[in-house]
């Protein structure tokens, strides 16, 4: 930025320069004129250093504050009666996704909860755009928790692998989206889900029958204004932009699978879906649409942004398309030490300053990962007091993460490698999930 001492040099200059030639009123319009320059600039530069959050189902910035996100999207907070609630109705703890507010908004979970308390079912339904070989960290939190709802309330799943999504908006050859879509599905299956109580599809397999009638019916539901103003397309953005979001609303309706899933008479079942919180515009759109066409609104339950590694406190989340930033699960060893030993964090720059003010927790990427995956509460919690106060090092909690990440990715490695090629054509082909 250009400070005020070089715009009234510069100002002086062009005075001496045209004062000769030009009125007094033409010289005052220039310095005026460089006033509006160095305003101008000013402006970008406060607008640039505020880091304002951009959340779309696309990017990710900025520091993200999630209660504003909350109040933009327009969701609820999940609060502790409906975590009671949940623990209540499923006679199990909640998971430390729910518990320590990772997933913490929602919509109509109340009204799911009421389904399952009167004695009736509803099923699960999440999905992953495959743009990797591998999935990161921040990929696999949801299957976790989507885990945890499928054994806690005893429903079926259907998660959708948007190869398509991936060939729109990444401009991915086709083939490959499919490859890396069918190496993702290892991944998922690797997380343990009920093989029969679990529908794996792709959108490029599955899109026709009954599941193309139900995208038709809910495209024709939103204009081209709504779509723009939801997701902020432009002129330039091409017509598959367009009806891309009707493809993955579709799923959020059971009667759009025709092959027998879910019997004739549950045609119309309740939907919860566990998704991040960047998702929300879709099924935003989608619970608009279902009274239109006679459908239940899908719920939602959604999750906070999981950070990158190189990202100070709330900047932005883990990303497949920075592998520095992200742990994926078929990093080696050394190499899930290396990338969590650069990670940015919130203690002080020497030993005595630590010992003096302790970390800042709110910055600290490694304390934030432990808060994740480290399940035991008590420990977590010395941790929390011992490094905020500054009795334990940056050292001694990034060697803690270590090896909590290190087990992780090592488990669900060895579960990898065991599922085969018809394992995951067992659990792509349809059939009956309800009994």
């Amino acid at each position: 930025m250009i400070d005020k001492t070089e715009i009234e040099r510069i100002k002086q200059v062009i005075v001496e320069k045209l004062s000769s030639i030009h009125t007094l009123k033409r010289v005052q319009k220039i310095n005026q004129l460089v006033d509006e320059i160095a305003g101008q600039e000013e402006r970008e530069t406060e607008s640039l250093s505020s880091e304002e959050q951009v959340v779309t189902p696309w990017v990710v910035s900025g520091k993200i504050d999630h209660d504003k996100v909350i109040e933009k999207f327009g969701c609820k907070r999940i609060d502790e009666s409906l975590i009671d609630r949940v623990e209540r109705l499923t006679s199990r703890r909640a998971h430390v996704f729910l518990r320590r507010g990772f997933f913490y908004a929602h919509r109509d979970l109340d009204k799911i909860l009421d389904c399952y308390e009167s004695g009736k079912k509803f099923y699960l339904y999440t999905g992953r755009g495959p743009s990797s070989e591998s999935l990161h960290l921040g990929h696999l939190i949801p299957f976790l928790f989507t885990k945890y709802l499928q054994e806690a309330f005893k429903v079926p799943l259907v998660i959708q692998i948007t190869d398509d999504e991936k060939k729109i908006w990444k401009k991915l050859d086709k083939e490959e989206t499919k490859r890396l879509g069918r190496e993702n599905v290892k991944d998922i299956i690797a997380c343990g889900f009920d093989a029969s109580n679990t529908f794996i599809f792709s959108s490029y397999a599955t899109v026709g029958g009954k599941f193309y009638e139900n995208v038709v019916e809910i495209a024709d539901c939103i204009t081209v204004n709504k779509a723009n103003s939801t997701f902020g397309f432009t002129g330039e953005a091409s017509t598959a932009k367009m009806i891309f979001p009707s493809v993955q609303a579709a799923p959020s309706f059971s009667s759009s699978f025709p092959h027998k899933l879910f019997p004739d008479e549950k045609k119309n079942i309740p939907c919860l879906i566990p998704c991040a919180i960047d998702q929300d515009p879709y099924f935003r759109l989608t619970r608009d649409v279902a009274p239109r066409l006679d459908f239940i609104k899908p719920a939602l339950i959604e999750s906070k942004f999981f950070p990158a590694l190189r990202a100070s406190g709330n900047n932005g989340k883990m990303s497949a398309s920075d592998a520095n930033s992200a742990i994926y699960i078929n990093d080696s060893a050394a190499d899930i030490k290396k990338k969590i030993n650069s990670a940015v964090t919130g203690g002080r720059d020497n030993l005595e300053d630590q010992k003096k003010y302790g970390a800042n927790l709110k910055e600290d990427i490694p304390f934030q990962y432990l808060s994740f995956f480290l399940e035991d509460d008590a420990e977590l919690e010395h941790i929390k007091k011992e490094y905020g106060e500054g009795r334990m090092t940056t050292g001694d909690v990034k060697k803690r993460l270590v090896q909590v990440v290190t087990e992780i990715v090592e488990r669900h490695r060895m579960a990898r490698a065991a599922v085969t090629d018809e394992m995951v054509d067992a659990f792509m082909t349809p059939r009956p999930l309800f009994e």
